[in-house]
């Protein structure tokens, strides 16, 4: 496809709100193709967001979030590089998307590296337990598929964004650090219930 029509590169920028010359240049690539070239944007945003992620986070908030009447309170901590980025409303708006998420999917962890081990262990045992008697050859297999999802659903940032299941925590990061050019980190939270953990 030698020419890239004007209405295609439009319709591109409105998907992907990447610049106009971006646009051209990812159409261009995939040859005219709107989906290829969509799909070329985002492993651009998500490189250059690759880039950002091993650079200091050293500002950013603290911000809460209570719901359902004082029944639910949510406490995070998310980090970026400078001031002005933490003033930033796209920030601020991320932010506040983060706690409501929290508030809603009741996560346990930020990342799998802080899953305690004896916890892997005893949900490795049950889930073993769940499938005795099938071939020794995929009994491995089916555990590990199993503690892959439980991780997935205790976890913030492999989560389903509950505004946009499409998209994990983890991906809003990166979509964020491509859109505000700077490193961000959910460093950690704290989530209450009221009554919890009381016999």
């Amino acid at each position: 496809m030698s020419e890239i029509s004007a209405n295609l590169v439009k319709e591109l920028r409105e998907k992907t709100n990447a610049g106009m010359m971006d646009c051209k240049k990812a159409l261009t690539e995939a040859g005219g193709d709107l989906a290829a070239a969509e799909e070329l944007l985002r492993k651009k945003g998500i490189a250059s967001a690759g880039k950002k992620a091993s650079r200091a986070a050293k500002e950013g908030t603290i911000a809460s979030y209570i719901h359902l009447a004082g029944k639910v309170g949510v406490l995070v901590e998310i980090n970026c590089e400078t001031d002005f980025v933490a003033k930033n409303e796209i920030f601020r708006e991320f932010v506040k998307d983060v706690t409501l998420h929290i508030a809603a999917s009741h996560p346990l962890y930020v990342t799998r590296e802080q899953v305690p081990t004896d916890l892997i262990a005893r949900e490795r045992d049950i889930a073993a337990a769940q499938v005795q008697g099938k071939p020794a050859n995929i009994v491995d297999k089916i555990v590990d598929g199993k503690i892959d999802k439980f991780l997935g659903t205790i976890c913030l940032l492999e989560q389903p964004f509950i505004k946009n299941p499409e998209t994990t925590i983890k991906d809003l990061v990166s979509s964020k650090i491509a859109e505000l050019g700077e490193n961000i980190i959910i460093r950690r939270f704290t989530r209450y219930t009221v009554g919890e953990d009381l016999a």
